[in-house]
């Protein structure tokens, strides 16, 4: 498995167990008594998909794919559908660039790494900052955060509760101060202390669309002057239990700022563990970290392979 350990995967076939009984009742259901792939059966398996939250678009995607393999290899049976399935997913993933680096390395060439973190509030924003924070330190890398979410009094004090507990350094502000001069301040203070790592918190929300993109925008330009080309990642955080929701978070924000990561969070409490595939696919943005559980250590380096893996074997 390479980079993947034997740990880890446990804890993935974990954290997406309800959705993968979710899928295989479901699945067992349309093949029962069927034996080959067949009209009634890809009409069954195109329902599971749609219903699984994987989205139409994508859904229709890999029914496409499997015509095409039946239509070639005449005599396959229901038996193979999962490995099929697997392979099908897994290839067209690939396509979309949407496997992460398979750990929690930053690209040479750019200190401090400078991640910007974007979502709604209640997505696990500021927990999956304060995961990041904690892999990335695991991995000896020195870490800062930025409180650039000022618009709400208890998101502060979050992050400094989160900071303490991932043993990180915090740079913050007063409520109701300038995002823009936070992102400054964070990034002045990471070049001057030689820092790798800098996450920088924003607001889940503003009172429109044009506000959040202007915000945005601005935060962006203030850190490129500090730190040529940051943010080198703009991360958006999506809530998997959100199903289609997460699909028109991604939709508003990808509008709003240039998104080139995505997190998907929540997948342990969920059935809905197939918006992992529909996002990925329909967005052409790297998936690179999902959430599994609540600890600092349940943020798991998305690996395509493995997640296929879990949900159809």
């Amino acid at each position: 498995m390479g980079l993947f350990s034997k740990e880890k995967k446990e804890n993935l076939d974990k954290g997406l167990q309800k959705t993968k009984e979710n899928v295989f009742k479901k699945l067992s259901r349309a093949v029962a008594g069927k034996t080959s792939v067949d009209d009634s059966v890809l009409d069954e398996l195109e329902e599971v998909l749609i219903s699984s939250d994987v989205g139409v678009d994508t859904t229709i995607r890999i029914i496409k794919r499997i015509e095409a393999r039946v239509s070639k290899d005449k005599y396959l049976g229901t038996s193979e559908l999962n490995n099929i399935l697997k392979e099908e997913i897994s290839s067209m993933l690939e396509e979309n660039i949407s496997s992460g680096n398979g750990d929690f390395t930053i690209p040479s060439g750019n200190k401090p790494y400078v991640i910007m973190v974007v979502g709604v509030n209640g997505v696990g924003k500021t927990t999956t900052i304060a995961k990041l924070a904690h892999q990335f330190k695991n991995k000896g890398y020195k870490v800062v955060l930025g409180a650039a979410d000022t618009f709400r009094a208890a998101a502060v004090e979050q992050l400094q509760i989160w900071a303490d507990r991932a043993g990180v350094d915090i740079v913050k502000q007063g409520m109701g101060s300038d995002p823009a001069s936070v992102a400054f301040d964070t990034l002045s203070s990471a070049k001057s202390h030689d820092m790798d790592v800098v996450i920088i918190d924003t607001a889940g929300r503003l009172h429109n669309k044009i506000n959040l993109m202007n915000e945005l925008s601005k935060i962006r330009k203030v850190m490129d002057k500090v730190v040529e080309g940051a943010p080198h990642e703009v991360l958006l955080i999506l809530d998997g239990s959100t199903g289609q929701n997460a699909f028109e978070q991604a939709k508003q924000f990808t509008m709003a700022t240039e998104v080139n990561a995505l997190a998907i969070t929540k997948l342990d409490g969920t059935a809905k563990g197939g918006v992992v595939i529909g996002i990925s696919d329909q967005f052409s943005i790297p998936v690179k970290y999902i959430g599994i559980g609540e600890g600092l250590d349940d943020l798991q380096a998305f690996n395509r392979e493995e997640f296929v893996d879990s949900l159809f074997s």
